[in-house]
């Protein structure tokens, strides 16, 4: 059972989109729409090169940020402010999945690589306020992003987080390989299930994967 391997857990690290969400709410569809024009304006390019650009730095350096930030110098500050602009309007509040991580025994953080401003209005949104006892954005890493393992450390230091006992969520594999090397039980939270070693668990729907931890 799940529930076994997390008997030891006090620390529960959650990333913030398509996880505290599902992914059929499609946020990332607005904030890579805002990404590429925000190129667009800021390098001078055409759109199809913004958005070429925008998924080269994703893959190459873990976000888009941190791609303009290596390549172009670029203050990330107006970035920030300007690509998570977005609607939440269609965001529904989940009191179920609330439930369960206020019955998490221990601390609860929201760690995303998106902005911590950002990150309150999304919870805001879902009806998630108030369960966690921090919310760190890109920015408490010095805009270093997931998934340098430097950047979980720089965070896990500002809380005082022990990762041996820690638990990290996360709908991207790849930001499950430095939490794996630090000790943490990983659950990979997407629809398709991928096989790595740095993989613990797989869901694909997280407030029943925490029903089990917490029945």
């Amino acid at each position: 059972m799940p529930k076994d391997d997390f008997t030891h857990v006090r620390a529960w690290v959650f990333d913030l989109d398509n996880t505290l969400y599902p992914p059929a709410a499609r946020l990332f569809d607005q904030i890579e729409v805002r990404m590429t024009q925000f190129v667009m304006d800021t390098i001078n390019v055409n759109r199809v090169e913004a958005d070429r650009l925008r998924r080269h730095y994703w893959a190459k350096y873990g976000t888009t940020l941190a791609g303009l930030m290596s390549e172009h110098g670029m203050d990330p500050t107006r970035y920030m402010v300007d690509v998570h602009d977005i609607n939440l309007d269609h965001l529904q509040q989940d009191h179920a999945l609330a439930a369960h991580i206020r019955a998490l025994p221990g601390r609860r953080i929201v760690y995303t690589n998106g902005s911590a401003p950002y990150a309150e209005r999304v919870l805001a949104a879902r009806g998630l306020s108030n369960l966690f006892d921090a919310v760190y954005g890109v920015e408490h890493a010095d805009f270093r992003p997931k998934p340098d393992r430097a950047a979980f450390e720089a965070i896990f230091a500002i809380d005082a987080l022990n990762p041996q006992i820690g638990a990290m969520f996360e709908d991207d594999s790849r930001n499950l390989a430095a939490p794996h090397a630090l000790g943490m039980r990983t659950v990979h939270v997407t629809p398709d299930a991928e096989t790595a070693e740095y993989i613990h668990h797989h869901t694909d729907d997280l407030t029943a994967f925490l029903a089990r931890l917490t029945a």
